[in-house]
């Protein structure tokens, strides 16, 4: 028999499957039994056990709630996706305080300034791909920007996955039947975005669904004002991008108050091998933005820098 809180945990961890789960009790973050032994291995702590009845014991390893924000910043890094479990409820005496998740971290939704660099977008991107059409939506939820094309043609999803290419996501979403295909063409990237491919189910990517989730964020009737009205694949990946944050981020999206619908053809595009040959934002050598045009501007001291 196990004790009430190692049911409460087991109970929200069920609901969270592929996340760490910071579960929190008094001035400590713990993780519990694999997500324990991920943690010490990533965070470099001491890996210890905690009892939960009959004589059982399961792994644990905690942080002080003052530095968790480094902590989960090395999980983000590593690949890894972060429930936030906080107290709900003052403790009484013989009740369990409730507890909820309030919050998912991962590497599209960071929001803390000391985890991001402040000379990059942190974009969240998802891509839609129908027979002839390709639907790219972006969003970077630190300063509410939120976009999406669409792409048609017979080389659309070329153009769409050359698009993405160019957004440089930290985190991708894709449907069931893309999952594949995006990590293959993430693999040859060698930068680190195969590891950061998150799978959303099937029926989020459904046009009407999307559409839907849409229409009620943004509390309209009618797409036909942000001009993606008739454009089903750009609506299915925007659709997906507010799903997705209304699923991890467990708030009111108020920073989300608008959404641009542009063309691609309206810029003349370079594909991932010339912008990496010309070291437009990050070195050949160096990886980083350091030895690019973007790195030699960042120094300059005119407005143009």
């Amino acid at each position: 028999m196990t004790t009430p809180l190692r049911e409460q945990y087991l109970r929200i961890k069920r609901e969270y499957p592929g996340t760490i789960l910071l579960f929190r009790l008094g001035d400590f973050y713990e993780t519990f039994d694999e997500d324990a032994k991920i943690v010490s291995e990533v965070c470099d702590i001491v890996l210890t056990s905690r009892p939960v009845g009959k004589g059982e014991r399961v792994p644990l390893a905690g942080v002080p709630y003052h530095a968790v924000e480094g902590y989960i910043g090395r999980l983000i890094s590593a690949g890894h996706k972060v429930a936030i479990v906080e107290q709900m409820s003052d403790q009484g005496t013989g009740r369990l305080m409730d507890r909820q998740v309030v919050r998912v971290v991962t590497p599209g939704t960071v929001i803390e300034p000391s985890l991001l660099d402040a000379r990059r977008n942190n974009y969240l991107v998802a891509v839609a791909l129908q027979p002839d059409r390709g639907g790219v939506a972006y969003i970077d939820i630190t300063t509410g920007e939120f976009a999406v094309t669409e792409i048609d043609g017979e080389a659309s999803a070329a153009a769409a996955w050359q698009e993405v290419a160019r957004l440089q996501p930290a985190e991708l979403l894709v449907p069931p039947r893309l999952e594949a295909e995006a990590k293959a063409w993430a693999a040859e990237r060698n930068d680190g975005l195969a590891e950061r491919i998150t799978v959303l189910d099937g029926w989020r990517w459904e046009e009407e669904t999307a559409r839907q989730a849409l229409l009620q964020h943004f509390g309209v009737a009618s797409l036909a004002a942000y001009g993606c009205d008739g454009l089903p694949a750009a609506i299915q990946s925007a659709g997906a991008i507010v799903q997705y944050l209304e699923q991890t981020q467990r708030a009111a999206l108020a920073q989300l108050g608008e959404l641009v619908t542009y063309s691609t053809s309206s810029f003349m595009t370079l594909d991932a091998a010339t912008r990496r040959n010309l070291e437009l934002t990050e070195g050949l050598r160096t990886r980083t933005a350091r030895g690019s045009l973007l790195g030699v501007l960042d120094l300059t001291v005119s407005p143009m820098g």
